[in-house]
């Protein structure tokens, strides 16, 4: 029988149910606060802060899974994708089985390694932006820092564990999410000994050593002895309670993530290769050569490169990213995920002018971001170049859309002067809006095939007429659409509730037609207003308008066509000329 009552919900769930109600009803981004509903306590906060651990992390996912993210993302690195993803997965859903356990509150199992990786692979081919769209996709707080600013200031410990301690200015001041965090390294190689005895490389040998612990397992103190605020707060806490508060972080769930270009570790993993007779001639120089070397990287080639054994022992997992060419990065320039584009997009369309790049372009695009020899980072300093004179220009004329052909990116210049000249040539309106048609058949295409969920959950919702408007509005200002669609569920829902509001109000029935709701959603959309913003400003004289009806024709329900929604005064006129030419008189006058 316990199984059959329904469960009362939280205060927080009756605010957001509450919120979303009057959302719906009024048509406005209303969220109900009510701290009053159930005052916090000291301990109440403190439990709140004890959520389950699964709540705060995406701790559900399987190794395929969010390897099929990352495809969408990033291109190439099949290898690298694969290894962080299972990895990184097992290594939280370890953390997950762990806590349902309660192991987190014993001592861990003796002998237990992390997961710690190391990715080896040249600038620009996407190991930065690997580990930050995992870290978004699992909800877990991210801190980035360089090896080199450890050793250039020659401190030991300090900075390294300031990046634990910025892991809790990520998680909100939230420690147990922090314990689950990720910190990535970037230039590791640069800390590798030269094996002298003097000079910098005390200090690298210093970094690889200050590493060790936290790598592995310890406890950082959140208060530091140099930090001013750390010493006010432990004062004010020791000034109210008489006791001296001690936060610290464990290290022994977060996950290190190191990376580097290790330019001259290839030839030391050939040489033992060689003296091995494995696979490799006397001479070889070549990228690919270099590549299927390194993948065979082991800990002796990692020590003879200038890593301490104890750190080498400490990342017990290795991938090696290979070298983007000329078609990888065009398919980076081609994947609708891509930032680079999308940005650029973003910004043009804040000055209200829509861009769009042809493939003969991308393909020019990416051999010279090729000849720059710094991977993917090629690509933005090559499309600022032949932007940027569009960018500084074109705001301050009446031009609103800009197609980027080969002949833009090999003389901007000369078509930036040609476009000035002659901005409604009928050659680029052509390919604009051909370019604009091709985009929109796509996405409709693709959305067709996949089945959107909205569309299948929505039937009502989503006809065919309004999905094409969801599209166009996507392809006008680049918002998700995802999110348009969810805005669409809004606004549609706004719209009954006020066509229920209106009748309960004055007695009358009215419905908008499905041209007229396309109308209204098409405006409020545009106008990044509510539907029922739209609907009152459009139906300020309907309850006069239909009472004169009624009290001609006897009639109660009305049909609200597109008419009404474009020019209400006009459709009100009409509507109630209509009544009379057919009733002439009323009941009254006949008598």
């Amino acid at each position: 029988m316990s199984d059959d009552i329904p469960k009362i919900p939280d205060h927080e769930e009756l605010e957001k149910e509450l919120s979303d109600y009057l959302t719906k009803k009024y048509g406005y981004r209303i969220k109900v606060i009510s701290p009053m509903m159930m005052p916090q306590t000291k301990d109440t906060q403190e439990a709140l802060k004890k959520t389950d651990l699964s709540e705060k992390i995406k701790f559900d996912l399987k190794p395929e899974e969010l390897e099929s993210y990352l495809d969408q993302y990033v291109i190439k690195q099949d290898e690298a994708k694969a290894v962080l993803a299972t990895k990184i997965c097992t290594h939280y859903n370890r953390i997950k089985y762990q806590f349902r356990k309660g192991r987190s509150s014993r001592e861990p199992m003796v002998g237990s390694v992390k997961n710690n990786v190391l990715l080896i692979g040249p600038t620009g081919v996407g190991k930065t932006y690997l580990v930050k769209l995992i870290a978004q996709k699992l909800g877990v707080p991210f801190v980035k820092g360089d090896a080199t600013k450890f050793s250039e200031t020659g401190y030991v410990g300090g900075d390294v564990e300031d990046l634990v301690r910025e892991l809790v200015v990520e998680a909100g001041d939230d420690i147990e999410l922090a314990q689950c965090g990720i910190i990535y390294v970037d230039e590791v190689d640069k800390i590798a000994s030269s094996h002298q005895i003097i000079g910098p490389d005390v200090s690298r040998t210093g970094v690889q050593r200050a590493l060790l612990k936290p790598m592995e397992e310890t406890e950082v103190d959140l208060k530091v002895a140099h930090d001013p605020i750390s010493q006010i707060q432990a004062i004010e806490h020791y000034r109210k309670t008489g006791k001296r508060e001690k936060r610290t972080v464990n290290t022994r769930n977060i996950l290190f993530i190191m990376s580097g270009a290790f330019n001259d570790l290839a030839p030391i993993v050939k040489r033992r290769l060689q003296k091995q007779g494995i696979g490799f001639g006397a001479q070889i120089h070549s990228k690919e050569d270099d590549v299927k070397s390194l993948k065979q990287v082991k800990a002796e080639d990692m020590i003879e490169y200038g890593f301490e054994s104890e750190f080498v022992g400490r990342i017990p997992v290795i991938a090696v990213l290979e070298p983007l060419e000329v078609e990888d990065l065009y398919q980076i320039l081609r994947n609708p995920n891509n930032p680079i584009i999308l940005g650029k997009k973003e910004d043009f369309r804040s000055y209200g002018i829509d861009i769009k790049f042809d493939d003969e372009a991308l393909h020019c695009l990416a051999a010279k971001a090729y000849e720059e020899r710094t991977g993917a980072r090629g690509l933005v300093s090559v499309i600022e170049r032949v932007l940027l004179p569009f960018e500084k220009s074109l705001p301050s004329s009446s031009i609103r859309y800009l197609v980027i052909t080969r002949e833009v990116v090999e003389h901007p210049q000369e078509e930036l002067k040609r476009l000035l000249k002659d901005p409604d040539d009928p050659i680029r309106v052509q390919r604009y809006q051909r370019m604009l048609n091709e985009e929109k058949s796509a996405l409709l295409d693709q959305l067709s095939k996949k089945q959107s969920h909205y569309i299948q959950n929505y039937p009502l919702v989503f006809t065919p007429e309004r999905v094409e408007l969801v599209v166009d509005h996507h392809l006008r200002t680049g918002l998700p659409i995802e999110g348009i669609f969810d805005e669409t569920i809004l606004l549609y829902n706004q719209i009954k509730v006020f066509e229920s509001d209106f009748f309960e109000r004055y007695g009358f029935k009215v419905r908008f037609d499905e041209e007229a709701v396309n109308e209204i959603i098409s405006r409020a959309l545009q106008r990044d207003s509510s539907a029922t913003v739209i609907c009152h400003g459009i139906s300020r004289d309907y309850d006069y308008g239909f009472k004169l009806i009624f009290d001609r024709t006897g009639q109660t329900e009305f049909v609200a066509p597109k008419m009404a929604v474009v020019h209400p005064q006009v459709f009100m006129d009409e509507l109630i000329r209509e009544s009379y030419r057919h009733n002439p008189f009323n009941s009254g006058e006949s008598d």
